[in-house]
């Protein structure tokens, strides 16, 4: 299996890191030292990977906070928020560039997109490239020809998945803003949860019939969605290679899974995308529930993105079924 190479650098490049000084610079700075190498590139890192552990015994918190409609309003709108940014942009837009947009617009979502703790975009996007490249392959580091739970979070967790090879995505690396948001994927998680809990403690204070805090905000709007966000994202890669039907002859697994399209906004029609991953629409038939490009086709309305990639004649003409 290749390595993938740290392309930032960093001072603490100059000195071979110990191991528990590696995984916490690495909380703060995605690029504090090289890619692992070896046979410990496939391991999870327990010390590296603590905060994700943490942002899942979090949930547990809504015991202690309990619930209310703006706590559990305030989850589901984050969720419809970020899953539309990982959707659209992150997926879409910076892995397939189906469409174009403003470099301001392209920051924009780049940030909610980061607020999904899914890692930065130039990650995210060298990762993805990298799957299509290799799908189901022994390369393909989250095929669930690996077994279920490495594909579906426990490659996210090794040392080897760490690292963005910015090789893969020189289109998105010339841009500084997002190499720094990449690099410090940290920020913009840890401003929204402080920004929940002032949130909640305002309208505690403001409007106490509300029934709602600083705490309780900050888990369900946090922590609860959040994980429930990351659960549903990353069943295309452990879910969606299993179950569903195939349309198209790819060389993959790929299968298309209303039930998934529906919760990721269209993901889930996932043999349509790995037949011809180019289209801003992944719902390939009008029938075929496709959310993200709604949102995509109302924000080209309104001018803030343009070109959408549509899916061609000859494509539909190679449907099986």
């Amino acid at each position: 299996m290749p390595q993938e190479p740290a392309l930032l650098p960093s001072s603490a490049d100059s000195a071979p890191a110990r191991p528990a000084r590696r995984s916490l610079l690495q909380w703060f700075d995605s690029a504090a030292v090289p890619a692992a190498e070896g046979a410990d590139a496939d391991r999870v890192d327990w010390l590296r990977v603590l905060p994700f552990v943490l942002l899942h015994l979090g949930c547990v918190g809504v015991l202690w906070v309990g619930i209310s409609p703006v706590a559990v309003l305030v989850a589901a709108l984050l969720y419809v928020v970020r899953m539309f940014a990982i959707t659209g942009f992150y997926h879409r837009y910076f892995s397939h560039r189906a469409f174009r947009t403003s470099r301001p617009l392209q920051f924009v979502f780049a940030l909610i997109g980061a607020a999904s703790v899914q890692r930065g975009p130039l990650w995210w996007a060298a990762h993805h490239r990298h799957h299509h490249r290799h799908s189901d392959a022994v390369e393909d580091l989250h095929s669930p020809r690996h077994g279920f739970w490495r594909s579906h979070m426990g490659w996210f967790l090794t040392r080897r998945a760490f690292a963005t090879d910015l090789s893969r995505v020189p289109d998105l690396a010339r841009f500084p803003e997002l190499r720094w948001l990449d690099r410090f994927d940290i920020v913009v998680p840890l401003a929204m949860a402080v920004g929940l809990y002032g949130l909640g403690a305002l309208l505690q204070r403001a409007w106490p019939a509300l029934g709602t805090s600083g705490p309780q905000l900050l888990v369900w709007g946090f922590f609860v969605s959040t994980v429930v966000l990351f659960h549903a994202t990353v069943t295309i890669n452990s879910l969606s290679h299993r179950f569903g039907r195939r349309r198209f002859p790819t060389r993959d697994d790929s299968r298309n899974n209303l039930w998934l399209a529906l919760l990721t906004f269209g993901e889930g029609w996932h043999n349509n995308h790995h037949f011809y991953s180019s289209s801003a629409r992944q719902g390939f038939r009008w029938w075929e529930i496709d959310l993200t490009w709604y949102g995509l086709r109302l924000m080209a309305l309104l001018g803030l993105v343009r070109d959408l990639k549509p899916v061609p004649e000859w494509v539909l003409a190679k449907a099986e079924r």
